[in-house]
């Protein structure tokens, strides 16, 4: 372009890289440019206008990081944040901003006010984040119901970009936050060992209540086949595998998961049982019940307790 410095066009290439060919117009004007020579590149069809003062370099679709960058710089200083900090963002793009600011509406893009922006962002990444637990939180805190809440956190910690006690840290930390309580007690039962959404409502529906004896949660197989067992009753012989919704990714996955229960009846005599949602959420009583037939049966000596919700 007539009239730039070559330095400038070398800077505008280097942060179009580096934003993933998204640039803004404040930007373009620090790095050399003016404003003749920005409309130049969109009358050019070099520039594509994605809002007004935010630009990326080409005419046709967006990837996700693109207009991740776009709804950043469009409201900065913002970050992405929600499902959009997380390694899932869907493709709502989910961005905070300072409590005190408001932002225009742009289709897509939905902002989020926090108070600590300032500390809470990791502002060196590309596109600037928030950090993981705070966004995990986010989550959690603004599911539709308790149950999506507890899948917020177990997957978070299942995929391992964070783990229960950074996030019982973090909620610490939090001076107004919805289901403080209830968030606190699942990550505590997190940290003990329930990976699913099924697992902690067999241990706060089914088990506690009840009192059921405490298995041991996440067990490896001692015969046969590799693998973990959800509940490992390992004095009475029992095994209890919850299959969730998200259960068996593959046959190949049923058919190694069905292995080891044969392995585990024919080499060592153990018993697994197989609980879905309806056992488990549905009629968590009655199972309770015959859960604790078979352990009676293979000698635990407790006592099945009545719980408020049994008839």
């Amino acid at each position: 372009m007539t009239g730039v410095h070559e330095g400038s066009l070398v800077a505008v290439a280097s942060l179009l890289a580096a934003q993933d060919g998204v640039i803004a117009r404040r930007q373009a004007l620090e790095h050399g440019l003016d404003p003749n020579d920005i409309r130049r590149l969109i009358r050019r069809r070099e520039w594509a206008v994605v809002y007004p003062g935010i630009y990326v370099d080409h005419t046709g679709e967006m990837t996700w990081r693109q207009r991740a960058w776009a709804a950043v710089l469009d409201a900065y200083p913002a970050a992405l944040g929600h499902t959009s900090a997380l390694p899932d963002p869907g493709s709502v793009i989910h961005i905070v901003i300072d409590e005190n600011r408001t932002v225009k509406r742009r289709r897509g893009v939905v902002a989020h006010r926090r108070a600590d922006l300032g500390t809470s962002v990791l502002w060196n990444l590309g596109p600037p984040r928030l950090r993981v637990v705070e966004a995990v939180l986010d989550v959690a805190s603004a599911a539709a119901t308790q149950t999506d809440a507890i899948d917020a956190l177990t997957s978070a910690v299942n995929a391992r970009i964070t783990t229960a006690d950074r996030l019982l840290h973090a909620l610490a930390e939090r001076s107004r936050i919805r289901w403080r309580t209830f968030l606190h007690d699942v990550l505590i039962d997190i940290r003990d060992g329930t990976c699913s959404v099924l697992e902690y409502g067999y241990l706060t529906d089914v088990e506690r209540p009840h009192g059921l004896p405490k298995p041991i949660r996440q067990a490896p197989t001692t015969v046969g086949r590799k693998g973990l067992r959800d509940l490992d009753y390992p004095d009475h012989d029992l095994i209890v595998e919850l299959d969730g919704w998200r259960f068996h990714d593959s046959a190949q996955a049923r058919d190694r998961d069905l292995e080891r229960d044969l392995d585990a009846a024919i080499s060592a005599g153990r018993l697994t049982l197989r609980l879905g949602t309806g056992q488990v959420f549905g009629r968590p009583c009655v199972t309770a019940r015959k859960l604790a037939k078979a352990l009676h049966d293979r000698g635990w000596q407790g006592q099945f307790k009545s719980c408020p919700k049994c008839h």
